[in-house]
């Protein structure tokens, strides 16, 4: 076992154990750079020095790095420290599918299904790639906290078939969900995972397996000679339709089982609509031979007669005669008897282990023959290569292009794909980073073009205004990118300098400058004036307390400026409200309509002007009036020096 604190690579803090198995142990550690909680998976110490469980155990590591899917664990990275083989996986908070059922049972028909169809979407995806489980149970599968379901594992089992099943005892828990193809020792395919998968929502349904037994070999023996038992036995109140998806994915020929796991996914969806209420049970079309019940050992004893019965017990063909029998010879009888039955079961014992060692042998030559290219697709060049040798494969051709997701000098894809000879090329495009965009001449181009134009191509845009004499208003004269350059735009900042127009002035700061003087500033530098008021509790009452555009911002005579003078602090009982006041556009006076407000009330003077501003069209305005009670206000509106509405009792 590792110690707390250990660094690996001085990059994984092993923080505590939180698994063990039959290769490798599991820990919880912490990821010092990306500051993240980690699952790494070591090879145990004992068979560091194995050739062959490094080669098993690399092997799992490569089938891991083939998958991505929300539904499987993600490998982050791999590597070799001081001799230690590991794997590092996202580490998932919770618990194993078979201590959640333990917790959790029963569990309701409808999160039983959305949990199988979750499991069954990530088998798809490993068997779109190629890839077969081979030891698909709820220990592999983990729920987290959310319930969502991932299976880990894949790899360890394709170690794990390398061995017999009477190996060791530390197969038990995989055995309870063999296919019988596997307990043979055929080679294992798609639906030997589907058959795993059945045994699996089995235990969902009833908590427990369908077979147990002392040694691995008698549930083997069971998965090809019993029946599944009924999980509508164990509740009834389990819809046919739902066992049916049990027993086919259960049945003990592959092929009267799913063709695939989607096959599988689509039944099970609809396992408990009502018009499959109905539904007959499903029997499998073919019956072999080797279903047959085998009669185990115990039982045939229990048949034999015990050494305290031998003493009546008459051969049969000493009946007539009413000899008296020789104990001796009787026990040995027995015992010669026990033998000869003995020796066919225990003939089918030993063919049951020499078929899983040829299967092993049959498989290990294919595997010798030829070879899963891995995904390497992000890695760099020098670890694809590492990646492809531990597969015994070479690197081929390589070619270099532009990609907008995968970062320079990275692995594009690889070619060709799924199982190839060992010793074959594999080619790799290599990643040349986002592609470069060649930068025009903005200079001479109004600045929202030229904006307009940066943004699209994704460049990031920003402006500098200046005074000039020579550019006219809103025309870039300078860039900071020098046009001609090849950049990549979502990682460039295009800033330019924009001409504020001829005799563009920078405003003065008017905060706190009293209205009177407000006005001759904006008179004297020729700018269209607009007042407002509000209250304030900082500025007093009669001065600027905000500008638009604001200080130092440039402007050129004609543009307008609009100064909120404050009204100082807001009256306690003073009612507020606004009243609305429509000025009709004059057309016969030329292109605009020069207009002034005067309001009178609490905090307005009438003779003092609340507002003035330019229109070209008829124009609402909203007047505030601050007032005591049963007191009234009064405003007039002037266009063009002539006085059109006015109001000398307003009120609420």
């Amino acid at each position: 076992m590792m110690e707390d604190g250990y660094k690996i690579d001085g990059r994984y803090e092993i923080r505590k154990p939180i698994g063990e198995g039959g290769m490798a142990n599991v820990y919880l550690a912490r990821d010092l750079i990306l500051d993240r909680d980690v699952a790494i998976k070591i090879l145990r110490l004992d068979l560091q020095n194995d050739p062959d469980t490094i080669r098993r155990f690399q092997r799992e590591e490569l089938a891991s790095t083939e998958l991505v899917h929300p539904n499987i664990v993600e490998v982050y990275d791999v590597g070799e420290d001081s001799g230690m083989q590991y794997i590092v996986m996202e580490y998932i908070k919770g618990t194993d599918l078979k201590r959640y059922i333990a917790r959790n049972f029963p569990i309701a028909y409808p999160q039983v299904i959305k949990m199988m169809l979750a499991i069954l979407a990530a088998v798809g995806e490993a068997h779109a790639h190629g890839i077969i489980h081979r030891d698909l149970k709820p220990q592999n599968i983990l729920v987290d906290e959310t319930g969502q379901v991932k299976i880990t594992d894949f790899g360890i089992a394709v170690a794990l078939s390398e061995n017999s099943i009477t190996q060791t005892n530390s197969m038990l828990g995989s055995v309870h969900y063999l296919s019988p193809e596997q307990a043979r020792g055929s080679i294992a395919t798609k639906r030997s995972d589907i058959y795993s998968l059945g045994i699996i929502l089995y235990e969902m349904l009833t908590s427990k397996v369908p077979f147990e037994g002392e040694t691995a070999v008698s549930i083997a023996l069971k998965h090809f000679q019993n029946q599944i038992p009924s999980v509508r036995e164990f509740d009834h109140n389990i819809p046919q339709s739902l066992e049916n998806v049990v027993l086919k994915a259960t049945a003990k020929v592959p092929v009267e089982r799913y063709a695939d796991v989607s096959e599988m996914a689509a039944d099970l969806k609809t396992s408990l609509n009502a018009d499959r209420a109905t539904e007959a049970k499903f029997k499998p079309e073919i019956d072999q031979e080797e279903t047959k019940v085998i009669t185990p050992i115990s039982q045939l004893d229990d048949r034999l007669p015990k050494d305290d019965d031998a003493k009546t017990y008459t051969p049969k063909h000493q009946t007539e005669e009413k000899k008296p029998v020789d104990n001796s010879a009787t026990k040995a009888a027995l015992q010669q008897q026990k033998q000869k039955r003995r020796t066919p079961l225990l003939l089918v014992l030993l063919a049951v282990v020499i078929l899983v060692l040829l299967g092993g042998g049959v498989y290990a030559y294919q595997e010798m023959m030829s070879t899963q290219v891995p995904n390497v697709v992000g890695l760099t060049q020098t670890q694809a290569r590492k990646k492809l040798a531990a597969k015994n494969l070479q690197l081929g051709k390589t070619t270099r292009q532009t990609d907008q997701k995968i970062t320079n000098g990275k692995v594009i894809r690889s070619t060709p794909k799924g199982q190839v000879k060992r010793n074959s090329r594999v080619n790799l495009v290599i990643s040349q980073g986002k592609a470069k965009v060649r930068v025009v001449d903005y200079t001479g181009q109004s600045y929202s073009a030229a904006a307009k134009e940066l943004r699209k191509k994704g460049f990031r845009v920003k402006q500098t205004v200046t005074a000039s004499t020579a550019t006219a208003k809103g025309v870039v004269m300078t860039q900071n990118v020098t046009a001609g350059n090849h950049v990549v735009p979502e990682k460039t900042t295009v800033r330019l300098t924009v001409s504020a127009g001829q005799g563009a002035f920078g405003l003065s700061n008017l905060i706190n400058w009293s209205q009177a003087s407000a006005q001759e500033y904006a008179s004297s530098m020729g700018l269209d004036l607009t007042l407002k008021t509000a209250f304030s509790d900082s500025v007093r009452s009669g001065a600027v307390m905000v500008q638009k555009p604001v200080a130092g911002k440039y402007a050129q005579p004609g543009d307008q400026l609009i100064v909120t003078i404050s009204r100082g602090q807001k009256p306690a009982n003073d009612i507020s409200f606004t009243e609305k006041v429509t000025v009709p556009y004059d057309k016969s006076t030329g292109s605009s309509n020069q207009v002034v407000i005067y309001i009178g009330d609490d905090a307005h003077d009438i003779g003092t002007v609340y507002q003035q501003s330019v229109m070209t069209k008829t124009t609402t305005f909203k007047l505030p009036f601050t007032l005591k009670p049963e007191a009234s206000g009064q405003y007039r509106i002037v266009r063009d020096g002539t006085t059109i509405n006015e109001n000398n009792n307003v009120t609420k």
